[in-house]
């Protein structure tokens, strides 16, 4: 931890609105402004800026968005705090939501104020391979049981009827990531192009079988949940995506993660699923379809608008690290892995109609 400001957090802005807005927090300070915060930077993070803050007794997590160039609406910390907050009394374990802020004045751009959840953010195999294969097998099929979970719930009864439209969500969605690319341009991507037609090509059939709407986390991975040393799930986080849609988009999310991890070798963002251990591409979709009970034979198209999606958001990742606005390690290499999740979205499109191998 650190007394000095970190890119995105300026402490001594922070400080009198932590006393003012965030419930036992210290209020004795030796500058007269506030309490006395240290923070830290939590590595890891390719979007939204998370940081540990601490008072010397108590600590909490800050999320805000990421410096300089913004997705629009990519980035809403209002979402984030309302769809964490809503939660809270359900099954899909989340942390405590203690304040939102609105005003860019303090920091620059709005952020909340959440509670601090131990557990690990599980990103590389490496990190499971000491648990061995039982472990990890359970921890994959506890990732998989909170996304159904999750899918299960009534939007309506957690106060979240508004969040979203989820009438013409898989529409939205191609328009949506294809704005988001295009505002994010750089280079020239054929394979985006190509892929952005058959999804257009696709998407009535798609909607037509789709089950109804749910919460759709929007990023659903292992490293967006903190699991703890009993190796159970404490808490879902990173919901900067999230709104009411299909939520069979989750599913086809964490499924292209895996199939980069395979394909790659290492992954671009993740390669648990390279762990000893770990669910099979099938058997997730057995398990998920046991839970939810959802309607997959349109999986194909979901497995293209994911690799599309994310696709657009390595792009937005890329264009920042070329204009020098990223915070921490790992950046360099994110441009690269673009080409393989494209090609992956255009195989699933042509190939696969229900099912993934």
């Amino acid at each position: 931890m650190t007394t000095e400001d970190l890119p995105g957090l300026d402490l001594s802005r922070l400080a009198p609105w932590f006393a003012e807005n965030v419930e036992g927090v210290s209020t004795s300070s030796t500058t007269g402004s506030g309490p006395d915060l240290t923070a830290s930077h939590i590595s890891g993070g390719k979007s939204n800026l998370t940081y540990e803050v601490s008072d010397g007794t108590s600590t909490w997590i800050v999320r805000r968005p990421p410096l300089g160039h913004v997705l629009a609406t990519a980035h809403d910390m209002k979402r984030e705090h309302t769809v964490i907050t809503a939660l809270r009394d359900t099954a899909v374990p989340v942390p405590i939501t203690y304040a939102f802020c609105a005003d860019e004045e303090v920091l620059g751009a709005p952020f909340y104020v959440m509670e601090k959840v131990d557990g690990q953010p599980y990103r590389f195999a490496r990190e499971l391979e000491p648990l061995g294969p039982e472990r990890t097998r359970a921890i994959s099929e506890q990732l998989i049981d909170v996304m159904a979970a999750l899918h299960a719930v009534d939007p309506a009864e957690v106060g979240l009827s508004e969040f979203g439209r989820p009438d013409g969500f898989l529409s939205r969605q191609v328009r949506r990531w294809k704005k988001q690319l295009d505002s994010s341009y750089s280079r020239d991507l054929p394979a985006a192009d190509e892929l952005h037609k058959l999804l257009e090509t696709r998407v009535g059939a798609a909607e037509a079988a789709s089950s109804g709407p749910g919460i759709v986390h929007g990023d659903y991975r292992l490293d967006n949940v903190l699991t703890d040393s009993a190796d159970q799930i404490r808490a879902v986080v990173d919901w900067e995506m999230a709104t009411l849609g299909d939520p069979v988009t989750d599913l086809a999310i964490l499924l292209t993660y895996q199939q980069m991890a395979t394909v790659s070798g290492d992954g671009t963002v993740t390669d648990v699923s390279n762990a000893p251990g770990w669910l099979s591409a099938d058997e997730i979709i057995a398990r998920y379809d046991t839970a939810s009970h959802r309607d997959l034979g349109e999986f194909g198209f979901y497995l293209g608008l994911a690799a599309y999606k994310l696709a657009a958001i390595l792009e937005g990742i890329h264009y920042r690290y070329l204009k020098g606005q990223t915070v921490g390690p790992g950046f360099d290499k994110i441009g690269d892995g673009i080409h393989p999740l494209l090609d992956m979205g255009l195989i699933a499109m042509k190939e696969h109609t229900g099912r993934v191998s």
